[in-house]
């Protein structure tokens, strides 16, 4: 099965040179998004202390690299969510519930040290797109 890498003009400044990774990977009908922080376009952190507008910018990365592969957040099965403070979990789940409002996907949370302290939330996802 042939492996496509996904990498959207948004994010072109993934991976940076001591992250060896893709943002995003296709094979089988699925798509993987790498783990998406809320790096805006010039690479930098946004929203330093909001971790509901680092969640905005967090799954804008997300549907980025989805769409790059042929997906919607309609195709999304399963997300894995990292946060810094499990305290912040009402604000995250009030905008990944904007993402997603109909029929959202399975969903773990959990919480974690992410690479940079400025990073509050960490999100990837999993699509399915071969029967489209």
């Amino acid at each position: 099965m042939p492996r496509k890498t996904l990498k959207p003009e948004s994010l072109e400044f993934q991976p940076r040179p001591s992250y060896p990774y893709s943002p995003g990977a296709a094979g089988g009908g699925f798509i993987f998004t790498a783990g998406q922080v809320a790096w805006d376009e010039t690479g930098e952190v946004t929203a330093i202390g909001d971790v509901a507008a680092q969640t905005r910018q967090t799954l804008k990365n997300v549907v980025s690299v989805l769409h790059e592969g042929g997906a919607t957040v309609d195709d999304v099965l399963k997300c894995n969510v990292y946060l810094t403070d499990m305290r912040d979990f009402d604000a995250m789940n009030a905008e990944f519930a904007r993402v997603f409002p109909n029929d959202p996907p399975a969903r773990t949370t959990v919480e974690a040290r992410l690479a940079d302290a400025t990073m509050l939330v960490e999100i990837e996802a999993i699509a399915w797109v071969e029967s489209k």
